[in-house]
């Protein structure tokens, strides 16, 4: 069923491509380990930082992208799948997720605050 899923997104993401034809598109919540090198073939460069069941975050570009970071500045043993940065014609674009408002005193609520 995953699979399924996962083709019904990409043509998802294929079909509003084709529509609107933009230079630069950010993916987010992208929930699994693998994203699809497919839209290479429609001129799209690609790049994603992913994580199995949660997060993940993709960027695609109709021009070359130089990946500056995949994890938040000052933290590089982040393993959440939330933050990439790219340079696309000279301009830096970055695209977080940021966790949703969780219980204070958790985990969760302190990688909030540190992003």
């Amino acid at each position: 069923m995953e699979r399924e899923l996962d083709s019904c997104a990409r043509e998802q993401v294929k079909t509003w491509l084709e529509a609107r034809n933009p230079d630069v598109l950010l993916l987010q919540e992208l929930k699994g380990t693998e994203f699809p090198r497919r839209f290479k073939e429609l001129g799209y460069e690609n790049a994603a930082v992913t994580q199995k069941t949660y997060n993940g975050v993709a960027i695609l570009s109709r021009h070359p992208l130089e990946v500056i970071s995949t994890t938040l500045v000052g933290d590089e043993a982040d393993s959440h799948a939330r933050f990439l940065e790219v340079m696309v014609r000279g301009i830096r674009i970055a695209n977080i997720y940021l966790p949703n408002g969780n219980p204070i005193g958790t985990e969760k609520f302190a990688y909030k605050l540190r992003g």
